[in-house]
């Protein structure tokens, strides 16, 4: 059966209506091509009795772009025949804006990627202006560029300077914004509008020609070699080296086959473009990405880590305890997504001053075109704060998001369930409090659950979700989709010390802290740092999160392993020590920094005005000069180790957390890093980092590592097991 149907009617029109058969959205995969490719030899045999050429979908979206399982499996041992393949698609796609007839795509629904590079073959580009529609190249967020003509025909549609950014950064936009661009020619008010503008542009253009063909074609803006765009292509090539520290091939590619290409033919330019496609699509950088930002991800939207027997629910109304910065943060993400929500504080005024946080969002989005006075109105209407609980006792969710306190937290428990509905879920936001402690100051711990929300809540992302050790099965699946419900991405991970994502990204800030404390220099550290592709140095991210808080967990964990210890004493079972001791999880170089930063020089982060940092009233930050301090006469720490120990600490924890089973999946471990505290996308996460590296070469390296510079390096027995026999995590 056939994915494009061919339908002619009585003006001579052809309509190509593409329907991939028994898929959910058309893709540029094996089928399309033959199907396309068997479209066209027809329009070429019928072309003297044809008027024009409509192109659009039977689904609800227009066209998906590349067929990423194919994608992923090219290797350099394919790259060949897949350079082949590419070609063969823009022969078809040169074939058809060749025709000699009018061609316009009516685009009613999103055309990303692929889907747009289709388009842009056409003579004509109608959109349906819904806002749902999504115009766009994210190629390079999947670490690949467009690479079936979406480079080439956009510089020579819009030039050089004003096509980059559309083609280097990924972004998607609206009909709207995409008509203002250039990337389609008109709206349409529906799909009758959509195909009677089509209609009416074939009769108005019988002998259209692209741009690029016209003889003496120029592009917009002049060549690379014009003065303008000359002086812009090194700030280019500058600003794609800084933000990727040479970590992303796929925009360094974008931006070479797009100057190159501008230099040259429109034909040899489009194989210059399958040159570059080819290169990226068989490197490893892309399977990581493509791994994690599509696959991965996509599973847990799918529902991959709740349970499958609970049937899916919605939340109506949530409440939540703390109209502080995290509290009212939590109060936006439900409202913004239609979720009606009670803001509890001690006072009014604090619950009020929660609710303004809300305000403000949508004054900025308001001022930005966003969103319209009227969706601010709705929004802000769903939010209720309050002084008490009463207003819970309707609620299907309640979240706590007071001090992290366990007295202050189960005083809070008792007092929300007694008004509480008796089938409604309990969860306390902590980032490392464990649940099944928590779980003992309620009356039906079953109910109860852990929602780790990051700061700032309305950039972040990720929430994690903590299993207890009664947490039941329907609770989990309750929380699962109140997550995805608020546009929200949920990991699931089981009750342990600082859980998953709190404990792995303590590793690095130690880690930052150790270095420094073995006589790195702290711009050497942060440097490093962001090269290997962390957003920000460890010491400025501890700067942000508070040393004070830092010194407050290590004691408090020092403390109850401690009290663990004890009662294993006592119990006289020597074989049940706990498995993580402080010299493991914390390196004692980093304690020692931690304790002089805090104590001795009462510097203890941004928000008190010292940290690792200086904070002048005016200008920008600067590293304190006292850490000169930490200057050591000891042997130098090698760059190529301060990279490394940045990332296998973290890589070594996750790979603990999946031996302890605090995380049960290497999908939720990537995503989580990724998206809780930015651990490097060009990795597919800390798992695939090791993938990436090789698993015997991952092993090889963390022992060396563990041998010069501490345990913490070691790789659990089970990675051992997967080396030996050479199989990937």
């Amino acid at each position: 059966m056939s994915g494009i149907s061919y339908q002619k009617d009585s003006d001579s029109i052809v309509t190509l209506l593409i329907d991939a058969p028994n898929e959910p959205v058309n893709t540029l995969n094996a089928a399309f091509q033959a199907d396309l490719g068997n479209a066209i030899d027809r329009l070429e045999a019928e072309r003297d009795g044809l008027k024009g050429v409509i192109i659009t979908s039977g689904k609800s979206t227009f066209f998906a772009g590349g067929d990423l399982r194919a994608l992923i499996a090219v290797t350099p041992d394919t790259a060949a025949p897949f350079f082949t393949e590419i070609e063969a698609i823009k022969a078809n796609l040169r074939r058809l804006e060749r025709l000699g007839r009018p061609v316009v795509a009516a685009i009613n629904g999103s055309a990303l990627g692929g889907g747009l590079e289709l388009a842009l073959a056409c003579h004509r580009r109608v959109c349906l202006g819904s806002p749902k529609v999504q115009i766009g190249f994210p190629e390079v967020t999947l670490g690949l560029l467009p690479g079936c003509g979406g480079i080439v025909r956009s510089v020579r549609m819009l030039g050089l300077q004003t096509a980059l950014p559309y083609l280097l950064e990924g972004k998607r936009m609206n009909p709207s914004a995409a008509l203002a661009a250039g990337f389609v020619d008109s709206l349409a008010h529906d799909k009758d509008d959509l195909l009677a503008q089509a209609r009416a542009w074939i009769a108005a253009n019988p002998n259209p020609v692209q741009p690029w063909d016209v003889p003496k074609a120029r592009i917009p803006g002049g060549t690379p070699s014009s003065p303008a765009v000359a002086a812009m292509l090194p700030v280019a090539a500058a600003m794609v080296a800084q933000k990727g520290h040479g970590n992303y091939p796929a925009p360094a590619a974008i931006l070479a086959a797009a100057v190159e290409g501008a230099q040259v033919d429109f034909d040899t330019a489009l194989r210059i473009e399958s040159r570059y496609m080819t290169r990226v699509t068989s490197g490893q950088i892309a399977k990581n990405m493509i791994g994690a930002f599509f696959f991965q991800l996509n599973e847990i939207k799918s529902g991959a880590g709740r349970p499958a027997q609970v049937e899916p629910a919605r939340v109506a109304k949530v409440g939540v305890v703390g109209a502080g910065m995290m509290g009212a943060g939590i109060a936006w993400a439900c409202a913004s997504r239609g979720v009606h929500c009670v803001l509890a504080d001690t006072t009014m005024e604090k619950a009020e001053h929660g609710k303004e946080y809300s305000a403000k969002l949508l004054a900025k989005r308001l001022a930005k075109g966003r969103t319209s006075p009227e969706q601010a109105s709705e929004i802000l209407a769903r939010l209720t704060p309050a002084a008490d609980f009463a207003g819970f006792a309707d609620c299907e969710l309640v979240i706590e998001a007071v001090f992290e306190s366990r007295e202050l937290k189960a005083e809070v428990i008792a007092e929300v369930e007694s008004v509480l509905p008796a089938e409604a879920v309990l969860a306390s936001n902590t980032s490392t409090l464990p649940i099944t402690g928590l779980a003992t100051a309620s009356r039906r711990p079953g109910k109860f659950i852990g929602l780790h929300f990051f700061s700032p809540v309305d950039r972040m992302q990720l929430v994690e979700i903590i299993k207890g050790e009664q947490t039941s099965a329907q609770t989990l699946a309750r929380a699962y989709d109140f997550v995805l419900q608020i546009g929200k991405i949920p990991i699931v991970v089981n009750d342990s010390r600082g859980f998953y994502t709190s404990r792995v990204f303590a590793t690095y800030v130690n880690e930052g802290m150790a270095l420094l404390g073995e006589g790195v220099s702290a711009a050497m550290i942060e440097n490093i740092g962001e090269q290997a592709g962390m957003p920000t140095g460890p010491l400025a991210v501890l700067d942000e999160v508070s040393l004070k808080l830092a010194d407050d967990v290590l004691h408090q964990e020092l403390a109850d392993l401690a009290r663990e210890r004890a009662q294993v004493a006592a119990s006289g079972d020597g074989a049940a020590q706990p498995a993580s001791g402080p010299n493991r999880r914390v390196p004692p170089a980093a304690v020692a920094v931690l304790e002089k930063m805090v104590h001795e020089y009462q510097r203890v982060g941004r928000a008190h005005g010292a940290g690792f940092y200086d904070y002048p009233a005016e200008g920008k930050k600067s590293l304190w000069k006292g850490l000169e301090l930490f200057a050591s006469e000891g042997p130098p720490v090698p760059p190529e180790d301060v990279h490394d120990r940045l990332l296998y600490a973290q890589a070594v924890e996750t790979l603990r957390c999946l031996q302890e089973g605090v995380v049960e999946s290497p999908r939720d471990a990537n995503i989580g890093s990724i998206f809780g505290w930015g651990f490097p996308a060009w990795t597919g996460g800390t798992v695939q980092f090791v993938n990436h590296v090789g698993v015997p070469c991952f092993v090889a390296r963390a022992r060396e590592l563990a041998q010069r510079y501490g345990e913490r390096f070691a790789p659990p027995d089970w990675v051992l097991e997967r080396a030996a026999q050479c199989l990937p995590l």
